[in-house]
Order: structure tokens, then sequence, then C-alpha cells
């Protein structure tokens, strides 16, 4: 009788082992014709990965990173053995043995259905794994199964398997924009790989298997138990022994999740606009752009830099920068404390006088990494802030003249340009330190004209201001009237002139380094003599005065020298000082982001209360 009943089953399966081997049969031609093709055209890329960009202070100390992704890829040799073992003999036993993948898992995939939380074999290698994250789609279909099985054959003639473990290790998701192992324990134990215990290894390694499900940020409880899971096949396989499994199973598993590090957001934006401009300059696109002689040139050269400045920061630099921390918390408590939260914003730019390097930015009131960052994007008016270096240096520059010159100061017009001293005042002949402190517009224009327009501007042009252009060469320049103006960061960077008559442009980057420490960029700036030390003695002089007896009178002297220049755009729309100190240079501007009036500020002195905040110690 139970033959019979054998035999009957086997006359019934007939039709469906037809069927199968008609299957098999189709599959293994169109196998055959992937094969072919793959061989012929398939041609192995690193992938497009983004690791984090970190920022350094002049201290060495991390302060900001910058990351959609956190990754923290590790060579082979620095992943211990014990997290490689646990995914080997959880994921793919015979990895070193395969050929890429394993015909006898894939046959035990179809013959049964395995309901084991993902610990037994499964049918996919982790060659196969490494194909499916870095080349194909997630879609599940027999097509891009076979398409799986030939790229990993080829994938393991074109590399050895310790580079394919290596891909695996530290690309497979973590869950929480994590990707690797090394990644997965700096972002959830805070430490490095190597540091971690064995339950707190084959903790992470709970993970991948199935990243939404096993979330330790939702589901702790789930990816212990899985962890406990994963060192029971260890102990199963004889990795571990019984008691060492039991320990680890055991041992408490305490989360201590990375924090991102994003202090000094305002410092943190500039450092990224000044790499744009490193990379621009050393990769030669500035001098591309300099030369494009049409809009569509200049665009293509454009998207060019983009893509290249994406690829950098995408890269995971270690930038080394010139911020000062305490500088720049105090700067920023100070400014803000001294706004008050009136609506009334502030961009500031601060010059170590040594090393004439850029220590700590005010990019706004509650300012946030996005924001507009006044400090070098507010192109403002600069009102007389201007005159010191338009008018008066070169002035100085152009003959035996000096703080005590004797100049004229009464009304003067220059075709319909008829420039009035504030409150209407009309002055006769003053020294030039008077004229200076006491910011007479007539005389600035005066010694303008004597000096020349273009003699003028030749001077300004070492600064490299950014937005100057030969339509702001005209008589309404002498008293801060340009097109489009400057920002607090230039208006520093050219008043450091002033510290010794030398010049060299103003940097927050000391170095760009890749992973393994190799200077990648670094600024090669020469300092150059602008001005001579008689011009820079007598407008220091005059800059001190301002601050005796002049329209700086209100700001407090942090040091033995103190001196500064103040500028008010019409109606009182802006608020400027730039000026020195022992220490340091600074420019500081306020206002509205949509200007109005600020004659109240500029009575109550605000502007000197804000230029005091980024000047002081």
């Amino acid at each position: 009788m139970r033959q019979l009943a054998g035999f009957a089953v086997a006359l019934l399966s007939l039709p469906l082992l037809f069927w199968l081997q008609q299957e098999v049969a189709a599959e293994w031609h169109e196998a055959n014709a992937y094969k072919e093709q793959v061989e012929e055209t398939i041609e192995f890329s690193e992938p497009k990965v983004t690791i984090p960009m970190a920022l350094y202070d002049r201290n060495g100390q991390l302060f900001a990173e910058e990351y959609a992704e956190w990754r923290d890829p590790l060579p082979l040799s620095e992943i211990p053995l014990f997290a490689k073992q646990l995914f080997l003999e959880s994921e793919d036993k015979g990895f070193y043995e395969h050929r890429g993948y394993d015909v006898a898992a894939i046959a035990r995939a179809f013959a049964v259905n395995v309901n084991s939380d993902g610990l037994s074999q499964g049918a996919s290698t982790i060659t196969q794994q490494v194909v499916r994250m870095r080349f194909l789609s997630p879609e599940k279909t027999y097509e891009r199964k076979f398409k799986e099985i030939l790229y990993a054959a080829e994938l393991e003639k074109q590399s050895t398997k310790d580079e394919i473990l290596e891909m695996y290790m530290n690309e497979m998701y973590f869950g929480n924009q994590v990707y690797g192992i090394g990644a997965a324990a700096t972002y959830y134990f805070s430490k490095p790989l190597a540091n971690l215990n064995e339950a707190e290894t084959a903790f992470l390694a709970a993970i991948p298997n199935n990243p939404s499900l096993y979330d330790p940020l939702k589901h702790f409880d789930r990816t212990k138990k899985r962890q406990e899971r994963l060192l029971q096949v260890l102990v199963n396989n004889e990795v571990l022994s019984i008691e060492e499994g039991k320990i680890a199973q055991s041992a408490p598993v305490e989360l201590h999740l990375k924090q991102k590090n994003s202090q000094f957001p305002a410092y943190h934006t500039y450092v990224v606009d000044e790499l744009k401009q490193l990379i621009s300059e050393k990769e030669g696109f500035f001098a591309q752009l300099k030369s494009a002689n049409n809009e569509k040139a200049r665009k293509k050269i454009q998207q060019l830099l983009s893509e290249r400045i994406s690829e950098v920061i995408s890269s995971g630099v270690r930038i080394d920068t010139s911020l000062d921390p305490v500088k720049q918390s105090n700067v920023e408590s100070g400014i803000s404390n001294a706004l008050d939260g009136r609506g009334i914003q502030s961009g500031a730019a601060v010059v170590d006088n040594k090393s004439r390097e850029l220590i700590s930015v005010y990019g706004g009131f509650g300012y946030r990494k996005t924001d507009f960052n006044r400090s070098f994007q507010a192109v403002r008016q600069p009102g007389s802030i201007i005159k010191p270096l338009l008018v008066y240096a070169p002035y100085l520059e152009s003959g035996p003249y000096t703080e005590n010159s004797l100049i004229d100061g009464s009304g003067i017009c220059i075709g319909n340009f008829c420039p009035e001293n504030f409150g209407r005042y009309s002055y006769g002949v003053s020294t030039v330190k008077k004229a200076f402190s006491r910011s007479y517009n007539t005389t600035a224009v005066r010694v303008f004209q004597r000096v020349g327009i273009e003699e003028s501007f030749a001077h300004l042009a070492p600064f490299g201001f950014k937005y100057v252009t030969e339509k702001d060469h005209q008589y309404t320049a002498a008293l801060g009237g340009f097109e489009n103006g400057m920002t607090p960061y230039e208006m520093a960077n050219a008043y450091t002139s002033f510290i010794d008559g030398t010049f060299k442009p103003v940097r927050a980057i000391r170095s760009v380094k890749d992973r393994q420490g190799n200077v990648l960029y670094q600024w090669e700036d020469e300092r150059k003599e602008v001005w001579s030390q008689k011009t820079t003695e007598n407008i220091r002089s005059m800059l001190e005065e301002t601050v005796r007896t002049g329209t700086a009178h209100g700001l407090r002297p942090t040091t033995e020298y103190t001196g500064a220049k103040t500028g008010t755009t019409s109606h009182f729309k802006d608020l400027w000082v730039a000026g020195i100190n022992d220490n340091y240079t600074a420019a500081t501007w306020i206002g509205y982001d949509r200007p109005q009036s600020l004659q109240q500020e500029s009575e109550q002195k605000l502007h000197l209360k804000v230029f005091s905040a980024a000047l002081s110690d």
C-alpha cells in the first residue's frame, strides 16, 4: 500500500518536474546570455561615497563636521578579527572558498522555507551583497538575481577576497544614515571599533540584517535579542566557548550616541566658502573664469568647479583652521548682548595681528548654519571707513605730506557733485589729522581730487575688493559711495595693512589634508609692502586720534594702542567701525537687513559697543 502511494505521488509530480526543468533551462539560457554580456562590458569602479569633512581649530580640536551620511571607513587590517568572524560565520561561512556565489545555498533557498530571523545561511554570499550594495538596484526579480550572481563572479576575478570583505565591512548600512562598521562604532558608542568589547561588537553586527527592524534607537530589545543569537552562532561554530558566549550575551550594552559636532556655525560657513576659493585658485578654475570670453563658457567652468568642490568635500578631508574658539565665543556673546535682540543685525571679522589669520567672525544675531552670513556676504556701502584706504593713505604716499599738513576743508563742487559735511557744517583750513578724525567730507573729496581717482584706486587694488568695479571710479567713492560696497571681512582684511604697512590676504584655512594626512591644498600668499613707514605711522596716529577726540570717541581702548575709523551711510542706514589694537584688527557693521534709519542707535553709540566687543579679549 505504501509503495502504491509513493508511486502515485511520483506520477503526479511528473508535470511539476517537467515544468521545473523547462524553467531551469530557460533561466540557464538567459544566464549564459547575461554572462557573455557581463564579461564583455562590466567594469567595476569606486562608487561615489560621501565621507564626513572635519574642521579643526588652531589648537587642533575638532569644532565642526559636515556630512549627510556618517562614514568612517577602515582598512581590513584595522577591523578586529572578532568583528569579521561575526559576519563570516552568520552570513557566508564559505566566503573564502566559493567563486562569488554558493550553488548549494541557492538550492537550499529554493527548496527550504527558512524562518530563522536571518541567522541561517542565506542564498546571497558576501560578494553578492557587495554587488547589490554597489552596482545593482534592490528590486527582487529573477533577472536581477542572475545579474547579481554574474556580477559577483566577475567581481571575484577583479578583486581579492580581502578587498571584497573590506568593501562589505565598510558599506553595510547600520541605520540612521550610518554606513560601515567603523562608523557604526563611533556613532552608537562614540569610540573606535577596536575599543569595543565583544558584546558591543556583536550588538552592532545585529543591525544590518534589517536596519529598520533592528534600529537600536527604536528597538533596542530586539537588537539585543538578535545580538544574543549571533553570539550563539559563534558558540555553535566553536569560535567562542560556551562560557565566553554566556559572558558576552549577559554583558550590559549602553549606547553613547555621537553628537554631531557643529560649534561656531558662522565660522564654519566662512571656511567652506574659503575652501571653494582655494580649490578654484589651486586647480586653475579662477584663471579660466577670468579668461572666459562668454557666459556659456563661464557657466561650464562654474559647473566643473562645483563638481570638483563637491568631490573634495565628500572625500572626507580634514581642514585645519586659524579659529580661536575662546575669541569666537567672546565675540558671539559680546555682540549679541550689545544688539540685545532688537532686530538690528551685525557682521564682523576679527584678525590676529601677528599671524594675519582670521580668528573669529560674527554672522548675525541668532545665526544658524544655513543663514545669510553677514561677516562675508553682507555687501554694504562703507561710508567713511573707506577714507583711510582710498583717500588719506594714497595722499600721504603722493608727496611730502604728514598728518600735520594743512588742507582746505571749505565747500567744493566737482561738476554736479557738491559734498556736504555732517550737520552741513562748513570748515576752513585744518590739519589732515583733524579732518581725518572729525571725518570732514569736503576735505576728503579735495584730497581725493589732488591724488587722482585712478591713482587712488590703484592703491586699493592689492586688497582684492570683490565687488568694486570700474563704475566705482568716481568722486563719490571718497565718501563711501560705491555701486555695491564691501563686506566686514574685506574691510578687516584691508585694514591689516595699517599694522605695519605690509599686506598678506587674511585666511581662515591653514591646510586641507586627505584622510592619510597628505596636504592637498594650502595658501601660499606672500606679504608685500603696500604703505611706506611714514604713511603707516601717520594713519595709525590719526586712527588713534579718532578714538581720542573724533567720531570714534567713546570707544574704550582695550590695549596700549587702539585706533579706529567710523563710517555712516545716508540716513544712518549703515553704521561701520574698523580699526586696530595691539592684538587684533577688526571691522564691524550694524544695520537692518531691510535698511532703515539707525540715527538713535548712532547717538547711543551702539556701533562702538559692537566694535568694542569684537576688538577686546
